[in-house]
């Protein structure tokens, strides 16, 4: 309605805090506006250029957004992904912008799809364009600097969060409190002090250790948009070894290469390329010989499958969710990370549009819905490393083996019939459920066999390996 003055005023709605300002905290944000005046609780200070931070110390390797992510940007922030790509990032067609090489050690044929489209850019391009477009929103506000360190509320309602900034504490009342903080996450602690259950928490390590170093693009293949060349790891024959060229913004590549227990690559600069040399196929390290090395070699051992089943309380607290790594993290080399998250805060938003977020019960189908889109990513990643040794506690049950078993016989299929290999993205992108597995064009080519012959060697061009050698 007008004030005195003609102008219009914003009718306020209720406030919901979401704690953290990295990825999925903005994908939360862009998620509740429509419902709620919202507050980022960030404790670092961002930046404002696309450059690394310290509350991201994995920022710097090799990051995407699989198809089934690209769809839940295009709706939570429409226009974002255009923004991305204006700002240098690539949408890659997966298989026909990709080289890639399956766990089995045979190669992927290349092909045009018509909806299979990575996201690809650095994570600090991705965040810095995300940020900006979505704090553009007057009524998100963000408090940098400033530290969660508690729920107000009790084992049946959270009705706001106290936070630190600097000697100075306070409590910001809200009808919704997010926990987007990440792998820090105190949420567990949290809700024991309000009087709730300890939650369960898996963990499956296959002892991934990563190495990433940025190059710049050789020869002339920054002037053709060269594909993501990917050797994936063989859980059959450990140490699984494997590594991603990844070409990204400005003409540089982003290149990651990983070993589990007993085949772990280090960060000696003079090592990277004979690393690389000396996976399952050399390709990567021949890339490499005349790329022009632009830092250090950064590694990682943060690589584990962890995940809190917050979904399983048979109590929940009305106005708590949580989101993102705060719930589950995956071994990055599946690249699931940043499009379970907007997947996440994709179904929050439609949970909130399919009924009244004032009935009761409203917070634990939030919750019950963001674990949806974990639980397939899950599946996924444990499926393949719990077959590592030292992986876990027990050994894999006779099932998880069976449907792990079954999961190589679908990339094998996918190898050899572009039908099949349809339906294997459908699921590796997260578009489609597991169950996209067992319909009739995967069943039908691995009963009836091969339809194309194995490659035997990576499907680069004439004109792309021109490129590199130029």
């Amino acid at each position: 309605m007008p004030d005195r003055t003609g102008a219009r005023t914003r009718v306020r709605q209720p406030t919901a805090v979401i704690v953290g300002g990295s990825a999925t905290g903005l994908f939360a944000a862009a998620a509740l506006v429509e419902f709620f005046d919202v507050v980022i609780v960030e404790r670092d200070a961002l930046p404002d250029a696309p450059e690394r931070r310290r509350g991201l110390p994995q920022g710097d390797h090799a990051h995407l957004v699989w198809s089934g992510g690209v769809s839940a940007l295009n709706e939570l922030v429409p226009g974002l992904v255009d923004e991305l790509v204006a700002s240098g990032a690539r949408l890659t067609q997966i298989m026909g912008d990709m080289v890639s090489r399956a766990p089995n050690e045979t190669w992927f044929r290349r092909f045009t799809s018509t909806h299979h489209a990575n996201l690809v850019c650095s994570r600090h391009l991705f965040d810095h364009v995300l940020r900006q477009r979505v704090l553009k929103d007057e009524r998100i506000t963000l408090r940098q600097n400033a530290v969660a360190h508690g729920l107000e509320g009790d084992a049946t309602s959270v009705r706001g969060v106290r936070i630190r900034t600097g000697n100075s504490t306070e409590t910001l009342d809200a009808a919704l409190v997010v926990d987007a903080s990440g792998r820090g996450s105190q949420a567990p602690r949290w809700l024991r002090d309000l009087g709730l259950p300890q939650v369960r928490e898996a963990t499956v390590n296959a002892g991934v250790r990563y190495a990433t170093r940025l190059f710049e693009a050789p020869g002339r293949t920054a002037d053709i948009a060269f594909p993501v060349v990917n050797v994936q790891a063989n859980p059959a024959k450990p140490p699984g070894q494997g590594g991603v060229i990844l070409p990204i913004e400005n003409g540089r590549w982003i290149v990651t290469l990983s070993g589990t227990r007993g085949g772990e690559p280090t960060d000696d600069p003079d090592a990277f390329v004979e690393f690389a040399l000396g996976l399952s196929d050399p390709v990567i390290g021949e890339l490499l010989r005349s790329a022009r090395p632009l830092g250090p070699v950064l590694t990682s051992r943060s690589t584990a499958n962890r995940r809190r089943h917050y979904e399983e309380f048979r109590r929940w607290p009305e106005g708590f969710v949580v989101l993102g790594d705060a719930v589950a993290r995956y071994n990055p080399t599946y690249g699931h990370g940043l499009t379970v998250a907007a997947q996440c805060a994709l179904a929050v938003r439609d949970t909130l549009r399919s009924g009244n977020f004032h009935s009761p019960g409203t917070a634990r189908h939030l919750q019950r819905a963001a674990s949806r889109p974990v639980a397939a990513a899950w599946n996924l990643a444990i499926g393949q490393d719990a077959l590592y040794p030292g992986a876990t506690d027990a050994p894999p049950r006779p099932l998880d083996r069976l449907l792990a078993r079954y999961l190589d016989r679908c990339v094998n299929t996918g190898a050899t019939n572009p039908r099949a290999l349809g339906a294997l993205l459908d699921v590796m992108s997260l578009e489609r459920a597991p169950s996209r597995l067992f319909a009739p064009d995967m069943i039908w080519p691995m009963l009836l066999g091969r339809r194309k012959r194995p490659l035997t060697a990576p499907p680069l061009t004439e004109g792309e390996m021109h490129a590199a050698r130029s």
